[in-house]
C-alpha cells in the first residue's frame, strides 16, 4: 500500500503512511478541517458554531446553552 499523502511504500508500523512526517501531515489536514465532511443540513453549521463557541469561552459550559 502507498502512502496516501506523498505516494512512496507504506511504512508496516506507520501504515498506511511512509514516515511520522507523513502521518503528521494528515494529522494537521483533520486539525484544520481540510478533511471535512460536507453536510447539506443547515442546522449541523449551528451546532459547529455553538461549538466551537464553547470551546473558546470557557465560562460556558454547554454548547446547547446559546
Amino acid at each position: 500500500m502507498s502512502c496516501p499523502i506523498c505516494g512512496k511504500p507504506g511504512n508496516r508500523k506507520l501504515r498506511p503512511f511512509c514516515s511520522k512526517r507523513c502521518a503528521d501531515v494528515d494529522l494537521a489536514k483533520w486539525l484544520d478541517g481540510s478533511y471535512a465532511v460536507p453536510s447539506q443540513n443547515p442546522d449541523d453549521a449551528d451546532e459547529v458554531e455553538a461549538a466551537m463557541e464553547a470551546a473558546l469561552d470557557p465560562r460556558r459550559s454547554d454548547p446547547g446553552d446559546a
